[in-house]
């Protein structure tokens, strides 16, 4: 599942000054004022005007970002009242894919497809083209499954990072005979979205275990949650997850996960020293330096992917990860040129340089990234040997990314019987 660090505990004071909800109808066709609906808020809304501000000047377009924390509710009203803005951005596919096939969105113009096919690897073309036409265009990315560790305790205490998933569960075991005390913290609590960084390890490992095709199949419904190959996939992390002697350091057991915060609290208990390993996307980052920690491979705490299963180790071949995708809701001149320039190396730098994001654009200098972390992401989207995936929660419908797995898996940590889980999320899926 997809999360914005900058919308978490932003008011709806700040959320209004970025222009409110709504998109006020249909704009005339020949308007230069283009809006831009999102759920992006705070700080990363002001990053996002400061990063076209000059464009938009010399090309005299005004571009208007109205965040709202209920987008996806409100966008869908909107297009139901045909009131929508002029371009919006989306952090799920399967909203974005469901509004192109009602005819809410349009596809993109000659221009923009170029510009996608020249700027962006094949694998992220797929997330704004529905049916074969091409309707969106990604402008931000995450890089999801570090594995994130101390490099000086490492050096200290003679453990090195592994490159299997066997080497990591020997690794977790070693950690564990040589402190007395469980290696791994792990927090599942976010809200009405809570179970999210549950659904992320149970994703990671079915691509490192099973491969891509699996895993586009898993989120297409041809293979269901009770498949074995699924059911292996959540055996697997339970190796970690659900056991007492592995998590769930300084907050108790297992069952603590489902109460424990995903990032300040995560952070706080690598500064005490309570906590040897977590399993958490790029933007821990944000939360490992607001307590104190610098992010680097000599610095305080650094990061390695989640390893793989194959017979070579499965060497970082294959990350998942999420991002947001920005589409038209009409066809306006001064729309096709925001959507044009978003699609830019030019735009991609612009933004990434004012810190805490990366993008997907493979005209993106890594240089222009504000933190380690997010350069070592940059050179995994870049690298056309590893395999992306985009978050499959995000790309299945609401009523199973968004509902049924998110509970699936807090009842799983729990102590829930995996079956009886697994049967219920598939019972979830909407009828075609």
């Amino acid at each position: 599942m997809v999360f914005s660090i900058a919308l978490a505990g932003v008011s709806i004071g700040a959320l209004t000054a970025c222009g409110g909800p709504g998109g006020g109808g249909p704009a005339a066709e020949n308007s230069n004022t283009v809006t831009i609906a999102t759920n992006i808020g705070g700080e990363e809304a002001a990053q996002l005007e400061k990063s076209w501000a000059a464009w938009a000047k010399d090309n005299n377009i005004t571009i208007k970002l109205n965040t709202d924390k209920g987008f996806e509710q409100r966008i869908q009203s909107q297009v139901q009242a045909n009131k929508t803005p002029d371009l919006a951005i989306f952090s799920q596919p399967g909203l974005l894919a469901d509004l192109a096939k009602k005819k809410a969105l349009q596809p993109a113009n000659d221009e923009v497809q170029a510009a996608l096919k020249k700027n962006y690897p094949a694998d992220w073309q797929r997330y704004g083209t529905v049916d074969g036409t091409v309707y969106g265009v990604p402008i931000l990315a995450t890089v999801k499954g570090f594995i994130w560790y101390s490099p000086s305790l490492f050096a200290e205490r003679g453990w090195d990072v592994p490159d299997t998933w066997q080497g990591l569960l020997d690794l977790t075991a070693k950690i564990q005979a040589d402190t007395s005390a469980p290696p791994w913290c792990a927090g599942f609590s976010a809200g009405a979205a809570s179970g999210w960084p549950g659904t992320d390890w149970i994703e990671d490992v079915v691509l490192r275990q099973s491969g891509p095709k699996v895993y586009d199949d898993w989120v297409e419904n041809k293979i269901p949650f009770s498949d074995p190959r699924i059911q292996s996939a959540f055996e697997e992390t339970g190796k970690i997850l659900l056991n007492p002697d592995y998590v769930n350091a300084g907050f108790g057991g297992p069952t603590s996960i489902n109460a424990t915060g995903y990032g300040d609290e995560i952070a706080a208990a690598f500064k005490s020293g309570k906590c040897v390993l977590t399993h958490q996307a790029s933007f821990f980052d944000t939360f490992a330096q607001s307590a104190g920690l610098s992010v680097g491979p000599d610095a305080d705490l650094w990061a390695f992917p989640t390893p793989g299963f194959g017979a070579d180790g499965g060497k970082n071949n294959a990350v998942t990860g999420a991002g947001d995708t920005v589409a038209a809701f009409n066809t306006k001149a001064a729309s096709a040129k925001v959507l044009a320039y978003l699609a830019s190396p030019e735009w991609a730098n612009s933004r990434v340089k004012l810190g805490g994001v990366i993008s997907p654009n493979t005209g993106l200098d890594p240089d222009a990234a504000s933190s380690p972390i997010l350069k070592e992401s940059i050179s995994v989207l870049q690298n056309p040997d590893i395999t992306f995936r985009f978050d499959a929660s995000d790309l299945m419908p609401a009523a199973v990314g968004t509902t049924s797995f998110l509970t699936g898996i807090t009842d799983w940590i729990d102590g829930g019987s995996l079956s009886d889980i697994t049967k219920k999320i598939d019972a979830s899926w909407p009828v075609k």
